[in-house]
């Protein structure tokens, strides 16, 4: 007997009958040709409609479905579908309505998606169902792959362009840029354009360093020019310096930052007896270039292309037989210079071989080549104080300060202290060939994005140091000094223009406290081996002297900080002396300076 209430909603025990239904019960495929749905509470007798269409009454069920007869009428075959058991918890829904189920097209359609639905859940069911969380164990997470190894970077080259007016390092400069990469082909030509309009077509190629108009104007470079470039096994900075007198100290600003420096000599009868005599720029550009700490020297003899010269072996040897002994004169070690040959403009010897048939003679690399050997100018920095002198500032989005890493490493986010106004900040960003990175290492020639200080409050000469181990500020210090060229003779009293590192400021001979033996290299005493202080110093003369600054700068002692305790005098525009700090103190009494 059914168990079915007449009402659901008169049924008491409802949800416990739901619960007994068969909720994994095959799902339920309508059959259009099927006898129609009669309800049990209908008389038992069919109707005349009915009957006129069977012959037998349908066998009824009670279960609210449609039971197919023990002998049914035929019908058309009906596609199979496949069976799934359900895992829904569910009830299934009970129809609100008894009425025959009539398929139409739409329902036809649905049925054919659920076909298809059905194949794929069959499909996916293959596989046995997941546990629950509790009981399964936790997955095995898969390992991860091992990282990639982090490129190591390149080795960093600082070089300097330094020689004689017109001598053609910029032109040398912009075309190694060129030959690397760094200017394409169209900026050259549209330079090239420029410079014919101009009646100046063998300028071009300076252009690609000389980017302010009073510098193409005129042809002379004026501010220190920068660049980068990259070959197979180190990355360059490439700094171009003036090359005229007027701009000397901006010279001994670029070569402050250089590790390597390139002496370029031009070959052209009249040209390299001019820079080279006595108030030529050859001269003086290399003694700066040894006193700002460069190392190693490359003698890049220019216009070797040139009428008056072409490729002669003579006039080579004659330039480098003048040059070398003044070379060694100045403190560079023969194994420390290497001579060439090139051309700037055409490009001779910079990235290429020479062709035997043009120079058969020289049989050394090409530039780039010789640059690419050269070893790592590093020093070991475990545990050195940070140390950077700014060169330049400027504003963008921030203050940014320039300069170049003298000792120690600074990673964004760290904290300096920036002397002599003794200013916390913070590094915002670090670029290195204008490419952002996060550290920067002893010999970089870096871009420092600072917090906490205006572009005000900085100047050039300034030196940013690890806060718990500042830079010394001093206004009187003892040096060692070396006097190249004076007219007259230097006595207590005598005032000067003192360059160290890229600080600027006057400074006067307070005392002379001793003269150094050119033999020994020891202090002159007399017989009873007190020290001899001389009254007065000459030319070519190698003293011990106290100076008095006109303000407080940064400044450190030569052997703990070479690159702050370098400086060089300079007086109505000329090189006059070089020297190194030996002692700083705010309070240096005679009898410390003699001992």
């Amino acid at each position: 007997m059914s168990m079915e209430p007449e009402s659901w909603e008169d049924f008491e025990d409802t949800s416990s009958r739901m619960s007994s239904l068969n909720i994994n019960a095959s799902a339920f495929v309508p059959n259009a040709a099927a006898a129609p749905f009669v309800p049990r509470f209908a008389p038992n007798t069919p109707s005349d409609n009915f009957s006129s269409h069977h012959t037998q009454p349908p066998q009824l069920h009670t279960n609210g479905h449609a039971y197919t007869p023990s002998n049914p009428p035929p019908v058309e075959t009906q596609p199979e579908f496949n069976r799934i058991q359900s895992n829904d918890t569910k009830p299934a829904p009970v129809p609100e309505n008894n009425t025959d189920v009539v398929m139409g097209k739409e329902e036809e359609e649905e049925g054919e998606e659920r076909e298809m639905e059905v194949q794929e859940e069959e499909e996916t069911t293959s596989t046995p169902p997941p546990k629950s969380e509790e009981s399964s164990p936790e997955p095995v997470k898969k390992a991860a792959p091992p990282p990639k190894p982090k490129e190591e970077r390149k080795d960093n080259l600082n070089i300097v362009f330094i020689g004689h007016v017109d001598a053609g390092k910029s032109t040398i400069g912009g075309h190694l840029l060129y030959l690397t990469g760094q200017v394409d082909k169209r900026t050259l030509e549209k330079f090239e354009r420029e410079a014919k309009e101009m009646n100046r077509e063998s300028w071009y190629l300076s252009w690609a360093l000389d980017t302010n108009d009073e510098e193409r104007d005129k042809g002379k470079t004026v501010e220190v020019g920068r660049g980068f470039f990259e070959t197979d096994k180190k990355r360059f900075t490439l700094l171009d310096a003036p090359g005229h007198r007027c701009f000397v100290s901006n010279m001994i600003g670029g070569a402050a930052q250089a590790d390597v420096g390139i002496l370029v000599i031009s070959a052209r009868k009249g040209e390299f007896e001019t820079g080279f005599d006595r108030g030529g720029q050859t001269r003086e550009h290399a003694l700066l270039a040894k006193t700002a700490g460069v190392k190693h020297l490359i003698v890049l003899i220019n216009k070797m292309d040139d009428p008056s010269v072409e490729w002669d072996q003579k006039r080579y040897d004659e330039i480098t037989n003048r040059l070398l002994p003044f070379l060694k004169q100045s403190g560079f070690r023969q194994n420390d210079i290497n001579f060439m040959p090139a051309s700037g403009l055409t490009g001779a010897n910079l990235k290429e071989p020479l062709d035997k048939k043009v120079c058969p003679w020289y049989t050394g690399p090409p530039f780039l080549t010789y640059l690419d050997e050269l070893p790592s100018f590093k020093e070991s920095q475990a545990g050195r104080p940070f140390r950077l002198s700014v060169v330049e500032k400027f504003k963008d989005m921030g203050t940014i300060v320039m300069g170049k890493v003298i000792s120690g490493e600074c990673r964004k986010n760290d904290s300096l202290t920036i002397m002599p106004n003794k200013t916390l900040v913070q590094v915002a960003d670090i670029l290195i060939d204008d490419e952002e990175s996060d550290v920067a290492e002893a010999g970089d020639n870096v871009k420092l994005k600072l917090r906490n200080i205006e572009e005000e409050d900085v100047s050039p000469g300034m030196v940013l140091c690890s806060p718990d181990n500042v830079c010394k500020i001093a206004d009187l210090f003892l040096a060692k000094i070396q006097l190249v060229e004076l007219r007259n003779i230097i006595a207590p009293g005598f005032n000067c223009i003192l360059h160290i590192h890229s600080a600027v400021t006057e400074v006067s001979f307070q005392e002379l406290m001793g003269k150094m033996d050119k033999k020994t290299g020891k202090k002159m005493v007399d017989k009873d081996g007190k020290v001899v202080k001389p009254r007065c110093a000459k030319e070519r003369e190698v003293i011990v002297a106290k100076l008095q600054l006109a303000s407080p700068i940064c400044i450190e002692s030569f052997d703990q900080f070479q690159q702050l305790g370098r400086f060089v005098l300079r007086d109505e525009g000329k090189t006059i002396a070089v020297g190194m700090v030996l002692k700083t103190s705010g309070k240096l009494s005679s009898n410390q300076a003699t001992n």
